[in-house]
């Protein structure tokens, strides 16, 4: 808790965090040994694109929370442009059922904006956000026109927005206007994190990459997303600002497309659910920030931001989500599980790896395997 270190022990029962501290444990109970290792909550990713439906060549529910459960996160929120897109209620509960048919880690979902559909917006119940597209991106739901947007901002309990440059200051001009929640994903630039760090309110949160804190744009059609890659002063800003606390969470931006779509170009978009714990627990022993300020980032704020039930951190009462991890552990980034099948991470030797993944008190990884349990529920949001 609080980013401190304790040596404790944990009780599951019935899925939830039951007790923690000095335990005795009985015959009948079935334990880990996770001396030497490190658990932390599991992560909660709040930026997936798992492509089901209508995509599923490139990704599914089962193969995308796979890769998840692989990499230590145990809570995806998907977004919405699929195909269909996600921009009606009876496109939401399609979505749900394959899901929970699917899934091997818990789920939630973000709707879909677009020109014509206030009134679904509206109806949609039990989503993170609606999600808005002021940019170019995978889908073409772009929206631009000033009074739909401010009308979108309305309708919505809470708006997690493509952003990118100008269009960030007419996000959160909207939202100071509409008195609404909004959360800005993938933020890229030194300028864009200088405007945040004067004008960020209460009301506003922001998203960064590993891809965008870690990866240089060489004009590589494999290593197209949007927003692009950009320079390393921009990599320098982003990381102060998770330092100073401008940034409130990592998401993965998991996007992926199959290599020959890459290589032929026009598909924004890259694997990470899989290898953004790893990259972080490697910045950490770097030194680039604490494993306190990692789990901040990634459990802690995104079930706080987007209201999260029983999620998020250690404490009794709590969901047993939890990740062990190997803080010691070195390997390169090898054999994944994501359907596309490749990492831009690839090789990339790294220091610090989890090892077993357990979600509501299931195992469903340990030690390089997934358990095809569907051990996955959708998340439940705080009113």
């Amino acid at each position: 808790m609080d980013g401190r270190l304790e040596r404790k022990d944990i009780l599951v029962r019935d899925g939830k965090l039951a007790a923690i501290g000095s335990l005795e444990t009985s015959e009948s109970q079935v334990g880990i040994d996770c001396g030497g290792k490190i658990i932390i909550p599991g992560l909660i990713d709040a930026h997936v694109h798992m492509r089901d439906p209508g995509l599923t060549h490139k990704e599914d529910f089962r193969s995308g929370t796979r890769a998840a459960a692989a990499g230590g996160v145990t809570t995806v929120l998907d977004m919405p442009n699929t195909r269909p897109p996600t921009l009606t209620v009876e496109d939401l509960d399609v979505k749900r059922g394959i899901a929970r048919e699917k899934t091997v880690v818990n789920f939630g979902f973000h709707f879909g904006a677009s020109t014509t559909n206030l009134p679904e917006i509206r109806r949609a119940n039990g989503v993170a956000s609606t999600k808005i597209f002021m940019n170019h991106s995978t889908g073409d739901m772009r929206i631009e026109d000033a009074a739909l947007l401010e009308g979108i901002f309305r309708a919505s309990k809470m708006v997690m927005a493509h952003a990118e440059g100008e269009n960030i200051r007419v996000a959160v001009e909207l939202a100071r206007k509409t008195g609404k929640r909004l959360h800005l994903a993938h933020i890229s630039r030194a300028g864009e994190m200088d405007w945040l760090g004067r004008n960020k309110g209460a009301n506003i949160t922001c998203e960064v990459t590993p891809h965008h804190l870690l990866l240089d744009g060489n004009g590589d059609p494999i290593l197209e997303v949007r927003p692009p890659l950009n320079t390393q002063k921009d990599k320098e800003a982003l990381w102060a600002g998770i330092k100073s606390g401008l940034v409130d969470t990592i998401g993965s931006d998991h996007a992926p497309h199959l290599p020959e779509e890459k290589t032929a170009g026009g598909v924004y978009g890259l694997p990470g659910v899989e290898t953004m714990l790893p990259l972080m627990l490697d910045a950490v022993n770097g030194g680039k920030l604490t494993l306190g300020r990692l789990v901040r980032l990634c459990s802690e704020n995104p079930a706080r931001i987007f209201n999260i039930q029983n999620k998020g951190i250690i404490k009794e009462g709590y969901d047993a989500d939890l990740v062990v991890v190997d803080m010691g552990e070195e390997r390169k980034v090898g054999r994944l599980f994501t359907k596309c099948g490749w990492s831009p991470y690839k090789d990339r030797l790294l220091r610090g790896w989890p090892e077993t993944t357990i979600v509501g008190g299931v195992i469903v990884y340990d030690k390089g395997r997934v358990k095809d349990k569907s051990a996955g529920k959708e998340v439940v949001y705080i009113n």
